[in-house]
């Protein structure tokens, strides 16, 4: 039952991927109220779920380092760190991009984009089996947040690259999720580079959904993100 819920989930991601070129009432100004919904979800589940968990893996760092096995201190909130590093970096590059050309970003800057969502997809399906894989309910949550945070990150990149990614980023973006489900499925890691991993998808949840939420042109429903938060927060302090 376990692992067949396992494979619906990643179907699902790859399913949201699929359809994105077909949502296009997502595409309208002011911003649609369930892109901000969703961005709320995305935020509420790394604040009330992973950090928490982050704080508890950084336990586990901070004595191993007393042993004197591990020498650099506070490794989760420096790979969270890098996350949101990463994705700024790669979203100023796209910009950059899109300043030279006729509104989307040129050819070099969407195979990087797409190599770096391919990746970050990976790491997700990975840690959705490996990961957040102790019992049905924290699966569904896991994939429930993501799924929404995949509509909005599949939004921006379609008005980034606008055809081509319909053509191609998506394709890329659902073989991430494939080969992310399959290293898991037989490739087990340490507690210790799970919990670095999450921390680095943790830093890059946050910048991918602020990203979108914050710029005034993008016009955002400031209730519809509290609410779908605020529901979504409810929700897994109940499961917990």
């Amino acid at each position: 039952m376990f692992y067949l819920w396992s494979i619906l989930c990643l179907a699902g991601f790859i399913a949201v991927h699929l359809s994105a070129k077909h949502m296009t009432f997502l595409s309208h100004i002011p911003r649609s109220k369930l892109l901000s919904a969703a961005g709320g979800i995305s935020v509420a589940y790394v604040f009330v779920h992973i950090l928490p968990e982050l704080s508890h893996h950084q336990e586990s760092f901070a004595s191993a380092s007393h042993n004197g096995s591990i020498w650099f201190g506070n490794h989760v909130y420096v790979m969270a760190l890098a996350g949101l590093a990463v994705f700024y970096g790669l979203e100023r590059m796209v910009k950059m991009s899109k300043g030279t050309g006729q509104g989307k970003a040129g050819v070099q800057a969407f195979w990087i984009h797409m190599l770096s969502f391919f990746l970050y997809n990976s790491l997700i399906a990975y840690l959705l089996i490996r990961g957040e894989g102790k019992d049905i309910a924290e699966m569904l949550l896991f994939f429930s947040a993501m799924a929404v945070h995949f509509i909005t990150n599949d939004h921006a990149l379609r008005d980034s690259h606008q055809d081509v990614y319909d053509r191609y980023g998506r394709w890329v973006l659902a073989g991430g999720i494939l080969l992310g489900g399959l290293i898991g499925e037989f490739v087990e890691i340490n507690e210790q580079a799970i919990a670095l991993l999450f921390s680095f998808l943790a830093g890059s949840v946050l910048l991918n959904v602020m990203k979108e939420e914050l710029p005034e042109e993008r016009r955002s429903s400031f209730l519809a993100f509290l609410v779908g938060g605020g529901m979504y927060t409810v929700l897994l302090l109940f499961a917990q």
